[in-house]
């Protein structure tokens, strides 16, 4: 699929010229920091020397000291605490983080992870009756029930407390629980609005430190968990989540808990861990327990204390990781079958597909595949407790949830966010709800954002590319969304030797720009140029650089996001 080159433009060239001059750097970096609102010294200082003093005062977020209070005299009490997490890997990081912190301080304490087939999304009955049987009289809820109203009053009416930790937006009616800490309430001054959900976990456990006087070693030791949390979630790398993410990282690679260290071993890297390593090694284990069995075995995973069960844990997980790939692609063949086969299915700017035998666990999965082929608004569902479940996907730029607003009087219940989200819905209103959601987004979506477009924020010349370039570069990161990997374009480059194609379909080329040094350069998915480039051609790159370790040896490397002949 063809995508479009948007050259980011920096209008203020006089803040660029004083950062360049204030913290010596090549002017392209100083124009991509500007560019990202670091435009001072202070703003540069705050961002590449980030600092666990930098994250807000948990007490600014509404409902906090109630919930403090409530937690305080549970455990003073001896009540019995169930610590109640989302099966993703945010609520599984969550729930590990919240129930290992206040185990630190009370041994009534259990938690609880809702089985994905049998009860679904979000607060379940099940798991309040749960609660009820066995002589819990306080729930704390980790990645979800901001929209569970009739949960909560259901446990209420059971003489069950909740305190409700969620980041995902709030309907119009809040839950009555004895408090809800959401940065997203609208009644909310919290100063940022986009922490993960295992990041209100953290906030509620350096609360409970601040309100008792105790280290904040007793919380900052699980920057870890929080930090696979704001990777997997994808949350902006901004503000807090920068400051968790750096942290985390540093922990994870130096550091790690005993059940991250066995994943990281079994996933075959052990050190040198990046935001993106997480993501695609990590978070699709922890992620697999709760798609192919029950997301408990990931939570034990990362409580483990003991090398043995850690080990156990992460064989496991990845053996159902192993398992979900394999359901993964056969869902993905047939989902792409059904789109094929149909005219209207292919012309439309939304794809809505279902089928009743597919694994609830992975069309969240299938969804993000089927919109990297087509580029456009995605939902895959099906049918679970006589209704069809499902999970959307959207582009960028464009707000999913909003879509899915326009179609809630069709919808049994539905959550999520800007760009990904969770629905369920009646199998008779399905034919008119996928009719809806198609009308709804081709008259909201501008035709450009159909088309995928590759961002890139600077124009360079490739002998601009040095160790001290790089080590800059490199200090920008932790990368993810709202400060990814710059990307730069380079014109008038040329091969050196003959390209290769490695893998099944990956680029490999050598090449240089006038008198610059060689370059490496590797190309994913982009094995078609193989044919296409010739010796003494000129052509434009767009690029990320970074540094490829072979055998102890490192070496500056492009990593090819485009090219144009």
């Amino acid at each position: 699929m063809n995508k479009r080159w948007v050259i980011s433009e920096c209008k203020d060239e006089v803040s660029v010229d004083e950062l360049a001059q204030q913290l010596n750097i090549d002017r392209s970096l100083a124009s991509i920091l500007v560019q990202r609102g670091i435009c001072s010294f202070e703003d540069a200082r705050h961002f590449f020397r980030p600092q666990l003093a930098h994250l807000h005062d948990p007490f600014l977020m509404k409902d906090m000291e109630v919930a403090i209070l409530r937690i305080q005299s549970a455990i003073a009490s001896s009540e019995k605490i169930l610590v109640y997490g989302d099966y993703d890997v945010d609520g599984t990081t969550a729930v590990a983080l919240c129930y290992q912190f206040f185990s630190q301080f009370t041994a009534n304490i259990e938690f609880y992870i809702p089985d994905r087939h049998a009860e679904g999304y979000g607060i379940s009955t099940q798991g309040i009756d749960f609660a009820k049987a066995n002589g819990f009289s306080l729930i704390i809820a980790l990645d979800c029930g901001i929209r569970s109203v009739d949960k909560i009053a259901y446990a209420n009416g059971l003489g069950i407390d909740f305190i409700i930790c969620d980041h995902h937006l709030p309907g119009e009616e809040l839950p009555n629980a004895v408090a809800v800490l959401d940065p997203k309430r609208n009644d909310c001054d919290y100063p940022f609005k986009e922490l993960a959900g295992c990041g209100i976990g953290l906030k509620l456990a350096q609360a409970y430190c601040m309100a008792n006087d105790l280290p904040d070693e007793l919380y900052e030791q699980y920057l870890d968990l929080c930090m696979v949390s704001i990777a997997a979630d994808i949350v902006p790398i901004v503000d807090e989540n920068r400051v968790m993410a750096y942290y985390g990282l540093l922990k994870l690679n130096h550091q790690p808990s005993m059940g991250l260290k066995a994943l990281m071993q079994i996933a075959g890297k052990t050190e040198n861990y990046s935001i993106s390593d997480v993501v695609f090694m990590l978070a699709p284990r922890i992620n697999a327990a709760g798609r192919m069995g029950h997301a408990s075995e990931a939570v034990k995973m990362l409580l483990s204390n003991e090398a043995f069960i850690a080990d156990e844990q992460s064989a496991l997980i990845n053996l159902q990781n192993s398992e979900r790939k394999s359901f993964d692609q056969d869902i993905t063949a047939e989902a792409l079958a059904i789109i094929e086969q149909d005219e209207v299915l292919i012309n439309r700017k939304t794809t809505v597909v279902f089928q009743d035998s597919w694994n609830k666990g992975v069309i969240g999965i299938v969804a993000s595949r089927l919109t990297e082929k087509y580029y456009r608004p995605t939902i895959v569902l099906t049918h679970s407790n006589g209704n069809y479940t499902g999970s959307a996907r959207s582009v960028v730029g464009y707000d999913l949830y909003e879509a899915l607003v326009e179609c809630s009087d069709l919808l049994i219940q539905f959550g999520g966010h800007k760009y990904a989200a969770g629905l369920t819905i009646a199998a008779e209103n399905l034919p008119l709800f996928a009719e809806r959601f198609e009308q709804v987004v081709a008259n909201s979506i501008h035709p450009s954002l159909l088309i995928p477009e590759i961002n890139i924020d600077a124009c360079i010349e490739l002998q601009q590319i040095d160790g001290k370039f790089f080590r800059i570069l490199s200090q920008m990161a932790p990368f993810g969304p709202q400060n990814l990997a710059p990307v730069f374009i380079s014109h008038q480059v040329s091969l050196v030797g003959f390209p290769q194609v490695v893998g099944a379909k990956h680029l490999k080329i050598s090449i240089k720009q006038q008198n610059s040094a060689i370059f490496d350069a590797i190309g994913f998915n982009l094995g078609e140029f193989e044919n296409l480039l010739k010796p003494n051609q000129l052509f434009s790159i767009c690029y990320t650089i970074e540094e490829n370790i072979w055998k102890d040896k490192r070496r500056l490397q492009l990593n090819i996001k485009g090219i144009k002949i």
